[in-house]
């Protein structure tokens, strides 16, 4: 096998999809690469990606790399670090079997990843999942004791000029799924034409479906410099010990942002956010709420996204996986299975908004039978 393009690399995987174009080579240091990262190359046309380390290691389940797989991509795994000190961005670069070229010299050997290969590692995997749940829930729980804060008291927010009170809120996060979950809920959009919260590097994704971003919530690591200054409002994520990456970029841009010292991850913040400010309901695309999603990103204590869940609870809707619903089903189909959810859930519409809102989100989603996903 042989595949030549232009060498994209970064040793931060979420600043490289942010660079990589079609047709080029994604060179990459990321040992188990999560499934968002994976489908987001896969979404930017690289044509083979080369990773410093193992693209799966077994020690959890890690579907990512059975989708560059099934995509055709050529991944060239654990060729050592050499190659980031070896190839400039930019470059023209060539996989040729196990090695990688640069003007028809040898510049570092790795091994080619088969599918068969990663359906071991998944197989391998599955048999260590308890051991991991276990690990997790002990970690989550305590991190919820130093996390509580999230429910028993309030964040103290700062203000913007977004107004939410009352009005819909779409929130939107790299979580896997999220960008055909987002196509599949676009009639609700279009309709509703929620307050849309983007987080980090989503924003790009909104601006590219021509969804232009309210207010833009994280560490600013992954969105791109037009994405941040396109216009929306900005707000930083300041961690619990002051930490701040996004801090000192926006103002080597010169953008004004307003910061928010919160624990958890910024996708919670915007959840919270939403809440606090009053939202009538917020629908989250990609969020984090399995423990796939966890493991998937490596992640040993997200007991803040568990908090943050129960706080909003009450007016939150999860999108995700509606995509594949209506990819698989006839309009039809769609029809009958939505009537049949109503019945029941009839008698209590006139006591409880939530559930009225949630019921107008369906009918709206039935559409789709006929909207291109």
């Amino acid at each position: 096998m042989k595949v030549k393009g232009v060498a994209r690399l970064d040793r931060r995987t979420k600043s490289l999809i942010s660079r990589v174009c079609r047709g080029e080579i994604a060179i990459l240091d990321h040992e188990d690469i999560d499934q968002v990262a994976c489908d987001a190359l896969i979404q930017a046309g690289v044509r083979g990606v080369v990773n410093v380390k193992a693209s799966i290691t077994g020690k959890y389940y890690n579907p990512g790399p059975l989708h560059l797989c099934d995509a055709g991509i050529c991944l060239l795994d654990r060729v050592g670090p050499k190659v980031m000190e070896t190839v400039r961005d930019g470059e023209i670069v060539e996989i040729s079997g196990n090695t990688l070229m640069k003007n028809g010299r040898p510049v570092c050997q790795g091994i080619i990843v088969t599918k068969a290969e990663v359906l071991e590692k998944l197989k391998e995997a599955r048999t260590c999942l308890s051991d991991h749940v276990d690990a997790f829930i002990l970690n989550t729980i305590e991190h919820a004791k130093q996390e509580r804060s999230i429910i028993l008291r309030d964040i103290s927010f700062p203000r913007i000029r977004t107004k939410i009170a009352k009005k819909h809120v779409l929130v939107v996060a790299r979580g896997r799924g999220y960008y055909d979950d987002l196509r599949a809920i676009r009639p609700y959009i279009d309709e509703m034409r929620p307050v849309v919260i983007a987080v980090d590097g989503a924003a790009d994704t909104l601006l590219r479906l021509g969804i232009a971003p309210h207010i833009i919530i994280g560490d600013m690591d992954s969105a791109s410099d037009r994405a941040l200054k396109h216009g929306s409002e900005l707000l930083v994520h300041v961690y619990p010990n002051g930490e701040s990456p996004g801090r000192d970029r926006l103002k080597q841009l010169g953008l004004e942002a307003v910061e928010c010292q919160a624990p958890g991850i910024s996708e919670d913040l915007a959840l919270l956010l939403a809440y606090e400010k009053g939202a009538e309901l917020i629908v989250i695309v990609g969020g984090h709420s399995s423990v796939e999603d966890f493991l998937d990103k490596g992640r040993k204590g997200m007991a803040s996204t568990f908090l943050v869940r129960m706080k909003v609870g009450s007016v939150l809707i999860d999108a995700k996986g509606i995509s594949k619903l209506y990819r698989n089903a006839h309009g039809k189909d769609v029809a009958k299975v939505a009537l049949a959810g109503l019945i029941p859930l009839s008698t209590s519409v006139a006591a409880s908004q939530i559930i009225r809102q949630f019921l107008r989100l369906i009918i709206m989603q039935l559409k789709l039978a006929t909207w291109p996903v």
